[in-house]
């Protein structure tokens, strides 16, 4: 089934305690997308670059599957771009060049032949953005799933749950999911925030890993314990579009199911950390998703006589 994808397809500069990288390709929909397609090759990407996006990069997302028609290319002008610098824990970054560009005046249009997507992948824009494309939709698709973060929560709060309120699933981290609901549990703040609208609600919690909440149901996914940790960037994108990207090819949006796209999403994370930017998420292989995916079952399997 379809998957339309919508964020920043970008540059980004980094640097953490275990080197630099200039200039290196990244973005929300970058990451989601490449990540999906290791398991649905009907992807619809929604973005914007500028004239100075290397063509070899959109090869490549065309070589994986993934449909560049609502992919917006400004001539004359620049592609979004941000640096930054990770501390020593990689848990805390601290922001040293926003270079808008491009994504100042974004209008996402939705080409014909993405307007019946089945499933749908908002990444982390602004919500007047995310509020567009579902506008846009010309039936309701099967699961909407959207990313959001604290600045949002800060300048356009109310526009933000009017979207929330139209959505299924919520992809947040703890931090975010305290200030969007103004409780420290978090399993009050689950309750809270799915009656805001959404069905089910995934809150990241990094190196600790991820819950996902529905109803009354938690399931926990523990992080894959690495010896090194390159470059969380695109972590939780690439989180999004591994669940997405499961979800979507299944067409199973049940809460078991849901269970697995989350440990699926949580192995394509653990890949990208692994290096910088995109680069470990080109040419993985099926046995080495399938490899990775045992490992988290192996981490959580165990006998117990009660």
């Amino acid at each position: 089934m379809s998957l339309l994808t919508v964020g920043t397809v970008a540059f980004d500069q980094i640097e953490t305690p275990l080197g630099k990288a200039e200039k290196i390709v990244g973005g929300a929909a970058t990451y989601i997308s490449l990540a999906a397609s290791y398991f649905n090759k009907d992807i619809n990407l929604v973005s914007v670059v500028g004239d100075d996006f290397p063509n070899t990069e959109l090869e490549y997302m065309k070589s994986r599957g993934i449909k560049l028609e609502g992919l917006q290319i400004k001539e004359g002008e620049k592609s979004f771009f941000w640096a930054g610098r990770y501390h020593d824990n990689m848990n805390k970054r601290d922001t040293l060049d926003t270079q808008l560009n491009v994504l100042a005046d974004f209008d996402p249009v939705l080409p014909d032949s993405y307007k019946n997507s089945e499933f749908l992948m908002l990444g982390n824009l602004t919500p007047d953005v995310q509020m567009r494309v579902i506008e846009q939709m010309e039936h309701p698709p099967k699961l909407i799933a959207m990313d959001t973060m604290n600045f949002w929560m800060d300048i356009a709060m109310d526009r933000l749950k009017e979207v929330i309120a139209k959505i299924d699933v919520l992809i947040i981290n703890d931090e975010e999911a305290r200030q969007l609901s103004g409780d420290y549990s978090l399993v009050t703040a689950a309750a809270t925030i799915m009656n805001m609208g959404p069905k089910y609600l995934i809150i990241k919690k990094g190196e600790h890993g991820a819950l996902l909440f529905h109803d009354q149901d938690i399931f926990f996914a523990p992080a894959l314990p690495l010896a090194e940790v390159f470059d969380p960037t695109g972590a939780g994108d690439t989180f999004a579009g591994g669940f997405m990207g499961y979800i979507s090819q299944s067409g199973d949006i049940s809460f078991e199911n849901m269970k697995r796209g989350v440990i699926f999403g949580s192995a394509m994370a653990s890949f990208c950390v692994e290096k910088f930017g995109i680069e470990k998420l080109k040419g993985l292989t099926n046995a080495d998703i399938k490899n990775r995916v045992s490992r988290f079952v192996q981490l959580v399997n165990f006998d117990a006589q009660l």
